[in-house]
């Protein structure tokens, strides 16, 4: 599988499919050649440009909904559930994070925040969404042995650096990719720092991709 980190929590995973995560990235770049998008939640900096790209789309019940009021084909699920679409297997995993969906009008509830656990062709992705640290981030690992965990670190919207570091123990993927960092001065973060921290106290890797970057996952 090869991974593309497109900035703040957007993700690009191709193998089988070509699935890309939260289409939102400042810096540009969100392509148009997808065959599904994943949502962990309504926050404008994560649903970004999933009506205009029009694909099947996968989310929370609330907001599967809402898209599809707007034309989109989608697949809706909840926190615990695993459903597999087109060969790619999602589970939706709880992230503690707010869920209001900011782009319809003055809003609504969307149903709350999750991350999800993304398995194709024999690797798996956990991306944990916008989140604060929670210790049941071990049954994550534990029941899913995701192969990377792509974890956010930018402080006062989600979990910071520290926290970060128990969740990529917790989580236990022996790679972990940071994200939500640095695109607003208010989540300002060092990655390097964290890549330091952590790989000095445990065996994880941690890869510090830039905007547009890209690895393969074996």
């Amino acid at each position: 599988m090869k991974l593309t980190w497109l900035g703040h929590a957007c993700f690009l995973l191709e193998g089988t499919k070509t699935i890309i995560i939260d289409p939102f990235a400042p810096e540009g770049g969100i392509p148009d050649d997808v065959d599904m998008v994943a949502l962990t939640h309504g926050h404008d900096d994560h649903v970004g440009e999933t009506i205009r790209l029009g694909r099947k789309t996968v989310a929370i019940n609330e907001i599967g909904k809402y898209l599809a009021t707007h034309g989109l084909e989608t697949e809706c699920m909840n926190l615990g559930g695993t459903i597999e679409v087109d060969g790619v297997r999602f589970t939706m995993t709880p992230a503690l994070h707010s869920g209001w969906m900011e782009m319809a009008g003055q809003g609504f509830y969307g149903g709350g925040a999750a991350g999800f656990v993304i398995s194709m062709d024999g690797i798996s992705v956990y991306h944990a969404g916008d989140t604060a640290l929670f210790s049941d981030m071990k049954l994550i690992g534990e029941l899913y042995h995701p192969d990377v965990a792509c974890l956010p670190i930018g402080g006062r919207f989600t979990m910071g650096p520290a926290e970060a570091m128990m969740a990529a123990e917790f989580v236990g993927a022996p790679i972990v990719i940071p994200m939500h960092y640095n695109t607003f001065e208010a989540i300002r973060q060092d990655p390097h720092a964290y890549k330091k921290a952590v790989e000095r106290t445990t065996d994880i890797s941690v890869q510090v991709l830039s905007p547009g970057e890209s690895m393969e996952i074996k």
